[in-house]
């Protein structure tokens, strides 16, 4: 009887094998998206090209510039690019889209952009002496907690007009009509999805941290149209969010008041939101808005001022204000940029008048 000598291991077919196995892995890496997005400098744009006053251009002499990011998700070579990359932030994909999905985040921030482009009539209109009308239309839906009654009824982006056939002038005229119902009372909604009407009937419930207190377990945001006899419009296609208000404020007012040059041939960048009382708001990704107002030749850039206490810098992204890290950024990578700190319009005026 003879006994079969055991085989050798067979180097060459296990090193095709592997190879096969990276190569597979490293094209999967290539082209499959991972959870991950990646924050990056994006765009610098003239609103000129945007903003128009009775339809034609609203022409200023000079230019104000809206700085945007680009978020994109990224593959696991993207990823590893974007490491090497000082502009470049990556996050997580629920920290991109602000806990929710990204169908929904992309609704917000259109909604953001609506609101920043009506606050941003209020200022100009107000600051050129021009009669406007601000109508409150009612709530839109931000987002929905898990707890609220209205989950199965309400989608992120409808507009709600009425409870119990009550309409308010404002948000704080909602809340304070539903915190006045008690915790389990049913209530009816009226709302607007698109251009269809509908109607929710539902229980409220206690507000986040309260046993007593009626809510009805939703995200809301201020609904409004601004008109005036000078129509002012605003066409911003795909960019999203309310970073843009302070610009278009700047643009549309130094567009309405023919005896106004606050541009003065310049070109001026800068970020930040606004509201109706013109208060100057804080964003995100604004040393990536640097960079890009740097390469679009700004020598000017207004970045919202907030006090840095202790309390405030807990909260902050980077653990820096946005004028923080505005200046920061520009010391570093832009020395020709003036990063000038705004609390509110009014100082962004003054500033434009008496330099």
């Amino acid at each position: 009887m003879t006994k079969k000598a055991k085989g050798k291991f067979n180097w060459r077919r296990f090193g095709k094998i592997s190879a096969i196995v990276v190569g597979v892995l490293v094209v999967l890496g290539i082209i499959i998206p991972l959870p991950i997005y990646v924050e990056t400098p994006g765009a610098a744009d003239s609103l000129t090209s945007y903003i128009k006053v009775n339809n034609k251009p609203a022409k200023v002499d000079g230019k104000y510039l809206i700085t945007s990011v680009y978020l994109q998700k990224v593959t696991g070579l993207g990823a590893l690019i974007s490491l090497m990359n000082p502009h470049a932030t990556l996050m997580s994909e629920a920290t991109a889209n602000s806990g929710t999905t990204a169908e929904n985040s992309a609704k917000i921030n259109q909604i953001y952009m609506n609101s920043a482009v009506n606050e941003a009539k209020v200022n100009a209109f107000r600051a050129s002496g021009i009669a406007y009308q601000r109508l409150y239309n009612g709530l839109y839906v931000m987002g929905i907690q898990d707890d609220s009654h209205f989950k199965g009824d309400l989608k992120v982006g409808d507009m709600i007009t009425a409870i119990n056939g009550k309409h308010f002038s404002s948000a704080k005229g909602f809340q304070d009509y539903i915190r006045r119902q008690k915790v389990g009372t049913k209530i009816t909604i009226n709302y607007q999805r698109g251009n269809t009407k509908k109607v929710a009937r539902q229980k409220t419930v206690a507000l986040a941290g309260t046993k007593n207190l009626a809510g009805i377990g939703i995200m809301l945001a201020d609904a409004v149209d601004v008109t005036a006899d000078t129509q002012v419009s605003a066409n911003m296609g795909d960019i999203g969010g309310p970073s843009g208000g302070l610009m278009f404020s700047l643009q549309m007012y130094d567009a309405l008041d023919k005896d106004l040059n606050l541009a003065k041939g310049r070109t001026i960048a800068g970020t930040g939101t606004i509201d109706n009382e013109g208060n100057v708001g804080e964003i995100g990704g604004i040393d990536k808005k640097v960079i890009v107002a740097r390469d679009a030749g700004a020598k000017i850039f207004f970045a919202p001022y907030l006090k840095p206490t202790k309390e405030n810098l807990k909260y902050e992204e980077n653990g820096q204000t946005n004028y923080q890290e505005a200046k920061a950024t520009a010391a570093k990578y832009a020395p020709k940029l003036k990063v000038v700190p705004v609390k509110n319009f009014k100082e962004a005026v003054n500033y434009l008048e008496t330099h």
